[in-house]
């Protein structure tokens, strides 16, 4: 009884969610205003108002530390895209070569989608993906298709704010969080060139053996030029600087561009390479990341991340935004800009700050440790089998990998710590599970639909993707195999 009572919050959110009746904000309210009766009144140990007050002060520090990521991202990408035209492809009458719509149609998947994912999040990457391969004429499905495929590399969307987030409830450094995370990313990206196989060879778009050889050796480099930039650079802007020199050279081995149209597309880019270098610098140059890092240091806890505004991807992606916005004399459009990115982010700010409370306040009670606790004692090292399903299924239900990360995560590190498994292999596995399955998400499908005019296909797409979806799962469950396996 006393088990059910401590899984009360997540089960409200959880039927919150499943209802579809109520946005992922107003499940977050239902879940916290649970967490506060069951963490005072049925908590294993005394737990009172002040701790309950000083635990959600513990998340709404965790929430102001991910917001600008969030807001500034899309701030920064809203007024770097006003007024340009979207460079899509040429028209088939200029461009009828099959293997030159082959390449731009891998481009835009796994190199414009994910960069563009990277750099704000909310289905983004899908809006690229989608523009660029439109003049392809392709079926409303596999358009779909096509655009949830630019979410396959969502740890590291959004400035990665969804990892920061992780390595904070699992008490793991964000770069030793992400590197984990390779691993099951790599695996899964597997399953994803299949699926993007397949549905290329239903449309049309063949391939000779030698193409599919290209494009697996680009994703390979690609991966492997991500896994390094998280090495230095950490995951807030590792995807964006790995990424952006391997779009530039695939526009150049693609498109053959006279010098005309290569200045062209650098000067569409300058905001974006501006902002990538000076990222990069403050990461790499070490008296300039000390001397930022100097200017203010905030560290109210010293279990939770830092604020070091100087410091913080998020604060210069404002500053940048503020930059353009003083260079085109646009205060105007600075501010409706603004007002479309809250528009935009609000749902995923508010729930960041409520989710971050709920599993601060079901930690500081000890709910998350008892729950870990009963779990453990009936299944032992197995249960760390259970968690890529639930944190998969959460994913996909919520879209969002914030949700299971929060409502899992502390009891994540309990089981792993009680049976002596790698506390960075388990939170790395609970973290990609429910943020890569969450290219499956409702919320998704429907933004795909609309973006590629396939609204009503959305259950003949999901029967497609039935098989993948199955394998994914197989993956995740067969690594959660060898996590314990291993100890």
């Amino acid at each position: 009884m006393m088990v059910l009572l401590w899984s009360l919050p997540a089960l409200t959110v959880i039927a919150a969610i499943a209802s579809g009746r109520v946005n992922t904000t107003i499940a977050a309210v239902l879940g916290l205003l649970a967490t506060l009766p069951v963490a005072l009144f049925a908590a294993p140990a005394p737990f009172d108002l002040p701790q309950l007050a000083q635990a959600l002060k513990r998340g709404l520090w965790i929430g102001w530390i991910i917001t600008p990521y969030i807001f500034g991202g899309l701030l920064f990408w809203q007024m770097a895209a006003q007024g340009r035209a979207p460079e899509g492809a040429p028209d088939k009458a200029a461009r009828p070569d099959p293997i030159a719509r082959r390449r731009l149609l891998f481009f835009a998947c796994f190199l414009v989608g994910p960069f563009a994912e990277s750099a704000t999040g909310f289905g983004v990457g899908m809006l690229g993906t989608v523009m660029l391969i439109r003049p392809l004429d392709l079926k409303p499905r596999d358009t779909m298709v096509f655009a949830l495929l630019s979410q396959t590399l969502i740890p590291w969307g959004a400035m990665g704010s969804g990892t920061l987030l992780a390595s904070a409830y699992a008490r793991v450094p964000p770069t030793q969080l992400a590197l984990y995370s390779m691993a099951p990313v790599a695996l899964l990206m597997l399953v994803w060139m299949a699926l993007y196989w397949r549905t290329a060879q239903r449309a049309g778009m063949h391939a000779p053996a030698s193409e599919l050889g290209r494009e697996a050796g680009w994703m390979a480099a690609s991966l492997a030029a991500l896994a390094a930039a998280t090495a230095l650079l950490g995951p807030e802007t590792a995807l964006l600087a790995a990424y952006g020199p391997l779009i530039v050279l695939r526009f150049l081995a693609d498109r053959k561009p006279d010098f005309t149209q290569a200045l062209a597309a650098a000067r569409r880019a300058l905001p974006y390479i501006v902002l990538i270098a000076w990222l990069v610098a403050t990461r790499l140059v070490t008296t300039l990341n000390r001397g930022l890092a100097g200017l203010a240091d905030l560290r109210p806890y010293a279990d939770l991340p830092a604020w070091m505004p100087f410091l913080h991807a998020g604060s210069w992606l404002i500053a940048g935004a503020l930059a353009m916005a003083a260079w085109q004399s646009g205060r105007g459009a600075l501010a409706a800009q603004a007002r479309a990115a809250w528009m935009t982010g609000r749902h995923a700010v508010l729930s960041v700050f409520l989710f971050a409370m709920m599993a601060e306040a079901l930690a500081g009670a000890g709910i998350s440790q008892a729950y870990a606790n009963g779990l453990f004692s009936s299944l032992r090292d197995w249960t760390i089998l259970i968690t890529p399903l639930l944190a998969g299924a959460f994913g996909i239900l919520a879209n969002s990998g914030n949700a299971p990360n929060s409502l899992f995560m502390p009891s994540q590190l309990s089981l792993a710590l009680q049976a002596g498994l790698s506390v960075p292999a388990a939170a790395a596995l609970l973290h990609v599970s429910g943020t890569s399955m969450g290219i499956f998400s409702p919320v998704r499908m429907s933004i795909a639909a609309g973006l590629a005019h396939g609204r009503g296909q959305e259950r003949g797409v999901y029967v497609l993707l039935l098989p993948f979806a199955l394998a994914a799962f197989g993956i995740l469950l067969s690594l959660a195999l060898l996590v314990v396996v291993a100890g």
